[in-house]
Order: C-alpha cells, then sequence, then structure tokens
C-alpha cells in the first residue's frame, strides 16, 4: 500500500472533494463510505469500491485488517492522519472510507409502498427515515427537490447502512408522482388529518413526509388521497419527522400482521 504524505495527491484531492461537496458526488456518481461498520455493510450486500483510503494510524487496528483482506484487489493508499482527518468530518475519524458508485435506479418509478419526503433538510433526519424504510420493509424512497442529498457522509452515517437495502431516487417530481400512483397515498399532518389508528392500511402506499418547519408543501396535501394525524396528548408539540414516520411505517405493518394470524 501506498503512503500518501502530500495534500496534492490526485487520490487524495478527490476524496477530499467527495466528501465535502455534494455536487461532485451528483457529477461523479460517487460518494463516500467511512468506517468499519458502513464498509462491511455494503460489501455484505455485494458491493465493490472503486478504492480505499486508510489512515497511517489505523493500518494494524484488527477490524480494518479484516476488512482489506476482503478486498485485497481494491486499490488502497494509506494516508497520512492528518491527511486523513481533513478528508473525513467525524471529530475522531474512523481509520478506513471508500469511494463508491452510487447505485443507478431501475427504470420506472415504484407502484407498492413507498416513503416520499419533501423538503426534509436536515441530514439526520434524513438518514433517519432511510433507515426506518429500511427496518419497515419499504424498500423504495423518493426525496424531492430540497431534500438534503441521500449519499452524503452524514445522511450515509445516520442511515447505518440502510442505503445498501433500499431503492433511493432523489430530486423526483413528487407532484407528478402522485398523479400516477395507482393505490393509496396518505400524508403525514400534524393536524386536521384522520387518526393514524382510524385508517385502513392494507393497500400498497404511498407515504409523504414534509419539512421539519413548514410541513408538506400545501399543493402536494391536496394531491394525496388521506391525511393521517397522530394523536397526541394535550399540549403536546408536533413530533420529529424520523419519530412520525416510525409510527406511520410500523402501525402499517402491525395492522398487516394482524390480518395475517
Amino acid at each position: 500500500m501506498k503512503l500518501v504524505s502530500s495534500r496534492d495527491n490526485p487520490t487524495c484531492k478527490v476524496l477530499r472533494a467527495l466528501a465535502h461537496d455534494h455536487r461532485q458526488q451528483r457529477s461523479t456518481g460517487t460518494t463516500l463510505i467511512e468506517g468499519p461498520h458502513l464498509l462491511a455493510t455494503y460489501l455484505d450486500h455485494g458491493g465493490a469500491p472503486e478504492c480505499l483510503a486508510v489512515s497511517e494510524g489505523a493500518v494494524d487496528k484488527p477490524e480494518v485488517v479484516a476488512l482489506l483482506a476482503r478486498m485485497a484487489a481494491v486499490e488502497t493508499i494509506v494516508l497520512r492522519d492528518v491527511l486523513f482527518r481533513e478528508i473525513s468530518d467525524l471529530a475522531t475519524p474512523l481509520g478506513i472510507l471508500a469511494r463508491i458508485s452510487i447505485p443507478t435506479m431501475p427504470a420506472g418509478l415504484p407502484e407498492g409502498d413507498c416513503l416520499l419526503l419533501d423538503a426534509v433538510q436536515d441530514a439526520g433526519n434524513v438518514g433517519t427515515l432511510l433507515r426506518t424504510a429500511a427496518a419497515a420493509g419499504v424498500c423504495d424512497v423518493l426525496l424531492g427537490s430540497g431534500c438534503a442529498g441521500a449519499w452524503t457522509p452524514r445522511v450515509l452515517r445516520a442511515a447505518q447502512g440502510a442505503h445498501f437495502g433500499l431503492q433511493i431516487r432523489e430530486q423526483v417530481d413528487l407532484k407528478n408522482f402522485l398523479q400516477a400512483y395507482s393505490s393509496v397515498s396518505v400524508a403525514a399532518v400534524a393536524h386536521q388529518g384522520v387518526s393514524l389508528y382510524e385508517l385502513e392500511l392494507s393497500p400498497p402506499i404511498a407515504w409523504l413526509f414534509g419539512n421539519e418547519g413548514s410541513g408538506i408543501a400545501p399543493e402536494l396535501v391536496t394531491m394525496v388521497g388521506l391525511r393521517a394525524t397522530i394523536p397526541l396528548v394535550p399540549g403536546s408539540e408536533s413530533l420529529n419527522v424520523g419519530a412520525a414516520a416510525a409510527i406511520c411505517l410500523f402501525e402499517m405493518r402491525r395492522q398487516r400482521a394482524s390480518r395475517t394470524m
């Protein structure tokens, strides 16, 4: 493995740009995943990194050695710790990262259960929503304009590997999608919706969740078939979008499971 000491190294420059500029990710169709857990999950799903970078201080760590053994044929460089820290945005870098290709989605749009996100801007919330969708068995996630980039390092960390079992589409025209969707669509709204627990959630559902501050865009709310509100105790504030999605998706799973017993 080649030891890199210069910030001007071409590979180092590429990795640094990918880490800090979402436009580079979109233009190149690649991104970075950092840390043994994410990288192991990616490999377990059949992923093949384009290149690897290891910090000089991590080359002898058992978990890093084990991962490198799984990827012996992948181009690998060792970065001085100071250079690795420039790429990582973690306070305590995890010592290994990989450049990977962002998966290409199949043609057409989903007809079954899916999660639609309207201008969800916080990377942590987007990652949580992806992780929740995967845990609930909702494999298609569509991000409209204004959402945090799904394949940015912060979202990847927050989702804890959920990306690799999902079909994620970005910059989707949610209005056009809702017009074409043939099954039930449900918007999660803080007020004036039907109680979530009164809805029939057996058919395939397109769940729509909105911006942390302003909620779902009004023109999208008017297009959905149903509006669901999670009943809260009097005086409570509305829920975080990640918590609301978890309650909705797992109520759907509960109802469906009860009908198969």
